[in-house]
Formats: C-alpha cells, sequence, structure tokens
C-alpha cells in the first residue's frame, strides 16, 4: 500500500496529551495516516482512514528515508494497514522537519519496535 503525503506532523512529545508521541499524515487524496504511543503502552496505536478506528500493534518496524517513510507490521497486525503488511507514505517533508519526525519515531518505538534510520 502506498499514500503520497500533503502534510507529515510529528509531535515527539505532547505534554498536554500526557507526553502522547503522534506522527500525522494526510495524503493528496484526504487520507489520514496516524501513528501514536503514549510512554507508558506496549503497544502502538495506528489508525488509517477513519479518525474513531485505530488498531493497536506490536513488532512495528519503521523506515524513515529523506523522502520515503516505510512502516512495517507483523502477518498478526494487517488488519491496521487493511490487509498490507506495509505501507509506504512518499513525502516532501523539508529537511529541517527530519529531525522532530525521526525523534517522534524513536519515541514512539522505544521498547516496542524498531526504528530505521536512512538519513
Amino acid at each position: 500500500m502506498q499514500l503520497t503525503a500533503a502534510l507529515l506532523m510529528a509531535t515527539p512529545c505532547d505534554d498536554e496529551e500526557e507526553n502522547l508521541a503522534t506522527l500525522v499524515c494526510h495524503s493528496d487524496k484526504g487520507e489520514l495516516f496516524l501513528m501514536s504511543r503514549y510512554p507508558d503502552e506496549d503497544r502502538v496505536d495506528i489508525t488509517l482512514g477513519n479518525e474513531e478506528e485505530y488498531s493497536q500493534v506490536e513488532g512495528l518496524k519503521v523506515t524513515l528515508g529523506a523522502n520515503r517513510l516505510l512502516v512495517e507490521v507483523s502477518a498478526l497486525d494487517t488488519d491496521a494497514l487493511r490487509g498490507a503488511d506495509h505501507l509506504e507514505i512518499l513525502h516532501t517533508a523539508d529537511a529541517s522537519d527530519l529531525a522532530e519526525i525521526e525523534e517522534t519515531l524513536q519515541n514512539i518505538l522505544k521498547g516496542t519496535g524498531t526504528y530505521v534510520s536512512e538519513l
């Protein structure tokens, strides 16, 4: 599955939301991808499409590159990505925003998944 991001936003630690780390993508076709995690949770929440429906996943692997974000889930968690085992998000995030995106991904995946940097 692939999306082209019209907007990619990251919040490494939202103090007003109990230190919630959040990555949000709005595609050029209006689709929503949201990945978030509270620091005391063992699972990552993923939303694809409808804001009100989310899945909790474990063993997530996320790879960040200068123009691509690859999200891979285990075979047990493919329902989070509409039956796919990966989601490739093509983005045009400004280079100055990549450090915050990277920090957010590290916070989300710490102790629950794998982060790979291609930066």
